[in-house]
């Protein structure tokens, strides 16, 4: 009987470890032949291959139309050094930071779930919550001017805002007619139903924020002092809190996918409360104003229940549209208004 058992405690282990092989190799097999849809294995997530064509400005010649797409990827790219405060023509300061739109818009436009910007030119004219109208490109590109990039408005017909959208129809030129491929926007989250742990959010930045932001949260400026290599997340040189990225629901969707650098769609570091508290955490820091911030949102009941400045639809304290929690402001628009927010 002895023999039995001890037998057994030898060969089972044997058996299962063998077992679990053939299984593996019975399931790559079927894969390999097609008996399994390869879309199964993928992550629900999986973005369009149209982000991994060739977006390799290098390979362009030069022509009248090459030189001006160029000239909006050195705008996307160096931003500050032909637009910012320091370009040394006062009369070409559109910038009020010194962000280049590539330190939002990462790998150029074209990395999924980055904000990416294949197939935006196939997206516009595009109705806009935020003005209550249909809106054109050059319009959500001055949005930008005026929020990200604390700024005002380039002029439509400059140089500047004709390369920046030649830029951006070279981006588009793949994208179906609709413009609408999977992987756009950002990664969803899990909201916590609480409040931003502040401590939390701190703790998560000073681990994984700080060696590319710094402690202080003001990133790293290039050697030559041109632009950001990592850029600052609040000061005089960050976002406004106008921007969307000062939304804590949005700016946890963009840190979830994205963050720590190297981050991708379908292998996040961060979980989604990680993401959520270290968000509060940047956004509750010291940033620019915009100015009339009143005058966004018309139509009120369209505004985003995480944008932190008022005013609003409803009687929750700003607070609370800063920081949550934000499920109790939700379900009063749901019940209220009969509208569905997300962020």
């Amino acid at each position: 009987m002895e023999l039995f058992h001890s037998y057994k405690k030898i060969i089972k282990p044997i058996l299962i470890y063998f077992g679990a092989l053939m299984v593996l190799a019975i399931g790559v097999a079927l894969y390999c032949y097609g008996a399994i849809p390869r879309d199964l294995l993928k992550s629900k997530y999986a973005p369009s291959k149209i982000y991994y064509m060739n977006y390799d400005i290098a390979v362009l010649n030069d022509t009248k139309d090459n030189d001006l797409l160029k000239y909006g990827y050195e705008l996307f790219s160096n931003t500050p050094q032909y637009i910012g405060p320091d370009n040394g023509n006062e009369n070409m300061v559109y910038q009020g930071n010194r962000l280049a739109c590539k330190n939002c818009h990462l790998g150029l436009g074209t990395k999924p779930y980055s904000a990416p910007l294949i197939g935006i030119i196939q997206r516009f004219p595009q109705y806009r919550g935020r003005e209550n109208k249909i809106g054109t490109i050059e319009e959500r590109v001055n949005g930008c001017m005026e929020r990200s990039m604390n700024g005002k408005m380039l002029p439509e017909d400059s140089k500047e805002m004709r390369g920046i959208i030649a830029y951006l129809e070279w981006l588009s030129r793949y994208a179906p007619d609709d413009g609408k491929i999977k992987g756009t926007g950002f990664l969803k989250i899990k909201i916590p139903e609480r409040a931003v742990d502040l401590n939390h959010g701190r703790s998560v930045f000073e681990k994984h924020c700080i060696v590319c932001h710094g402690r202080d949260g003001q990133g790293l400026m290039r050697e030559d002092g041109s632009a950001y290599e990592y850029p600052p997340l609040w000061g005089d040189n960050s976002y406004n809190n106008g921007a969307g990225m000062t939304r804590v629901i949005t700016a946890a969707q963009f840190i979830k996918g994205n963050m720590p650098f190297g981050t991708t769609y379908d292998d996040p570091i961060l979980t989604d409360e990680e993401a959520y508290d270290v968000a509060g955490f940047i956004n509750s820091q010291n940033r620019p104003k915009k100015a009339n911030p009143e005058k966004d949102f018309p139509d009120l009941k369209k505004k985003p229940v995480s944008t932190p400045y008022p005013p609003f639809a409803d009687n929750f304290p700003i607070e609370q549209h800063q920081m949550g929690p934000f499920q109790p402001i939700m379900n009063y628009y749901k019940q209220k208004f009969k509208i569905t927010k997300t962020k």
